[in-house]
């Protein structure tokens, strides 16, 4: 009997231990500014200062070897360093435009404030950099949460923007019609309690993403290698004020008001909307339907069109680059 109790503890052990789920690899941590993760380009700093904070805002100069007198400003998304504009850099450097790409204050390798982020700032900010460089006039080209910032910068400073490109932005309808007001602490802690290939699972479901596994691994690192940061905290507070900036803040009536010659580059199976976790099951199915509602804003405006490009996601310049390349450079040519 002694020996059969043994048995079956062991037995029972070995079920256990097969069945518990599987503790992640220990990750080499990076800095909440992305301290040991690398750029495509060599990485600048400007000085800002921010409601009394100094701060510091990332860049990266791209210059090219036959310039052609423009300069291209790229606005990232809030899921993803700035570096990821590796190929859209490399189209336009070659095609003869000077490239700056920021990360945002609270993103990449920019300086993670205490307080909240706001649209405005970022837009402020934004122009302060075209300032330091001597940029009068910028082509924009934009993704996701980029293009609502995009569109906050075309309506304060028009004078700065030659075009406007909006790369599968959020932001087309109001979130607010759909989701109620969430505590930034139950976002917190949603957040903090996400897993790495939770995260990855989280991607390939709300940005219909096309790219294989590889490809996809580093905005995970760039996300979960910063848990091992001494400063985790701050950089995790500021991450959930980017999602209630995205709320508070709605430029999808500002759309209407802009006039310069505005592109929306849309992926046909990009139905990512922010907060529709939070939003009642019944009105789920109607957010997100970017596409349609770009296309729609398009009609309305001055000077703008809409391109859907089949078979692909949120990432869409990288689920289809030369199809996005051809209308990039088509549209800046005009």
């Amino acid at each position: 009997m002694f020996r059969f109790a043994v048995a079956l503890c062991t037995a029972l052990l070995v079920v256990a231990s097969t069945n518990a789920p599987a503790a992640e690899t220990p990750r080499e941590p990076y800095g909440i500014n992305l301290e040991g993760f690398a750029y495509p380009y060599p990485v600048s700093l400007l000085p800002l200062v921010n409601d009394g904070e100094p701060l510091r805002m990332a860049y990266m100069d791209v210059a090219p070897a036959q310039p052609n007198g423009r300069t291209a400003l790229l606005l990232h998304g809030r899921n993803f360093p700035s570096s990821y504009w590796a190929p859209v850099i490399k189209t336009l450097a070659d095609a003869g435009f000077r490239v700056i790409v920021p990360d945002q204050i609270g993103f990449g390798k920019s300086s993670k404030p205490s307080g909240e982020l706001h649209f405005d700032t970022l837009a402020r900010n934004t122009v302060a950099l075209l300032d330091h460089l001597g940029i009068a006039k910028a082509e924009i080209v934009a993704h996701s949460m980029g293009g609502m910032l995009a569109v906050r910068i075309a309506r304060a400073y028009p004078d700065r923007v030659a075009h406007l490109l909006l790369t599968a932005p959020i932001g087309l309808e109001d979130y607010r019609l759909y989701v109620p007001p969430i505590p930034s602490e139950k976002i917190l802690e949603s957040e903090d309690r996400l897993a790495a290939e939770g995260y990855r699972k989280q991607l390939e479901t709300n940005y219909a993403l096309k790219l294989p596994a590889e490809q996809v691994t580093p905005f995970i690192d760039a996300r979960f290698n910063l848990k091992g940061s001494a400063d985790y905290a701050r950089w995790l507070k500021s991450f959930v004020s980017s999602y209630q900036m995205i709320y508070r803040e709605p430029v999808v009536h500002e759309l209407p008001l802009l006039t310069q010659p505005t592109l929306f580059i849309m992926g046909a199976d990009d139905h990512n909307a922010p907060g529709r976790p939070y939003a009642p099951e019944g009105l789920r199915a109607k957010m997100g339907q970017n596409a349609e509602l770009a296309r729609s804003l398009a009609s309305g405006m001055r000077d703008a069109r809409t391109e859907v490009i089949a078979n692909a996601g949120h990432l869409v310049f990288l689920d289809a680059p030369e199809t996005y390349s051809a209308l990039l450079l088509g549209f800046l040519g005009r």
